[in-house]
């Protein structure tokens, strides 16, 4: 039994930073598997991933233009997502190129711009290290942000939870009852 308590229980009631990594990790399990879910079910899988490297622009420049701010790198990230998301939807609606093909072109696009602002702005602080950084580092700031989005993921999802089903399982059936 000691030897359980050693391994499972004892990192956590010693450790303040371990206990943050499982705060930090059980908040994004619960955000991120709730979407996961409703992307793996429509065929959209790509766009997690697309996304994430997608930011990439975006928070270098807000660390390029703030240093370390919380705020400045997930509010560029944030922008430079969204321009990613639009670019995809504009040229998916305006030629034949699907979805995914725009998003992969889009996100690896802007993941080599960002991979070459880090690299024509090198710093002492290594920008790779801070954006994919070390669960064992998160500080409050970084955990109420994880936490504040995991709720907000959550709450949207529940309020759009039936038409987000229904639009998963039969999209012409959604679009038959929406219009009516």
């Amino acid at each position: 039994m000691s030897m359980v308590y050693d391994l499972f229980i004892a990192p956590f009631s010693e450790f303040e930073f371990m206990r943050r990594a499982l705060a930090g990790t059980l908040a994004l399990a619960l955000g991120a598997g709730a979407i996961g879910v409703f992307l793996m079910l429509r065929r959209m899988s790509l766009v997690g991933d697309a996304m994430a490297h997608a930011i990439l622009p975006g928070a270098a420049v807000g660390f390029l233009l703030s240093g370390l701010s919380l705020f400045a790198m997930t509010a560029g990230g944030f922008i430079a997502g969204c321009v990613v998301a639009l670019l995809t939807g504009f040229v998916a609606r305006t030629t034949e190129l699907k979805e995914d093909a725009a998003l992969a072109t889009f996100y690896l696009l802007s993941l080599a711009l960002g991979v070459t602002i880090i690299s024509l702005k090198g710093n002492n602080i290594d920008l790779l290290h801070v954006l994919f950084g070390n669960v064992l580092a998160l500080d409050d700031q970084t955990l109420l942000l994880i936490a504040v989005n995991a709720t907000i993921t959550l709450v949207v999802l529940a309020l759009i939870y039936r038409p987000l089903v229904i639009e998963c399982v039969d999209p012409g059936f959604m679009r038959s009852e929406s219009s009516a």
